[in-house]
């Protein structure tokens, strides 16, 4: 089954949650989407309940319309919030997406092929500041044009993965847990210990997003 459950992290992201979540529909066949919210308060949440399919909806309009599960985690972290994610999701295939992320390319067959080799793949990412494509530049500098195994940067010195947009098998998440107790850069000490057990993780180009800016953006901060 190529089935993928979508796990999208939230906090008052009303202004591009429903891109997020419809881009997922146009790309992915009857995803299950998973909102793990941080206490927002504005619209975010019924946006996303906007898309969740009923009886009536069920045979018409498909793309429009999805399995979606929203739950409100306390004691949040990053982390934390991943782990639960994968524990609710009923498919093998995970992905992860920023809820102000835009997918805009996704080759099923290969990254589902790449699976079977690493433990994690993360895609490309294209920094957009309120409508403006910006150069890639401090952190946008590691998605370049090409496939990388395990990528290092020299910019952080450690090895580096960005959550923003990435893909797993079910049963790596649950063998190699994110780290609950971190407040951000999560991805990172995950990739890192990926690393010390000698197992292999990827970037791949062909996978990606357009990243839109907004104030609360951990990508983001420093960078406004």
């Amino acid at each position: 089954m190529n089935k993928f459950s979508v796990i999208i992290r939230t906090k008052n992201e009303e202004d591009w949650v429903g891109h997020c979540i419809q881009s997922i529909l146009d790309n992915l066949d009857d995803p299950e989407i998973i909102i793990i919210d941080d206490g927002s308060t504005d619209e975010t949440i019924q946006i996303a309940n906007s898309f969740r399919k009923n009886n009536f909806f069920s045979s018409k309009k498909k793309s429009n319309y999805t399995t979606i599960k929203v739950y409100k985690l306390g004691g949040y972290t990053p982390g934390k919030s991943l782990n639960f994610g994968v524990r609710k999701s009923k498919y093998k295939n995970i992905l992860v997406m920023s809820a102000h992320c835009v997918l805009k390319k996704i080759n099923l067959k290969s990254i589902l092929k790449n699976l079977e080799k690493y433990q994690g793949i993360f895609g490309n990412q294209d920094p957009i500041w309120k409508g403006k494509k910006i150069t890639k530049r401090y952190i946008w500098s590691h998605f370049i044009n090409k496939k990388v195994e395990n990528m290092f940067s020299k910019l952080e010195n450690r090895y580096f993965f960005h959550n923003a947009a990435c893909i797993f098998k079910k049963t790596s998440l649950k063998k190699i847990p994110f780290d609950e107790s971190l407040s951000g850069k999560e991805d990172r000490y995950w990739a890192n210990k990926i690393i010390k057990m000698n197992l292999k993780y990827l970037y791949d180009p062909e996978f990606s997003v357009e990243h839109h800016y907004t104030s609360t953006g951990a990508t983001w901060k420093g960078l406004g």
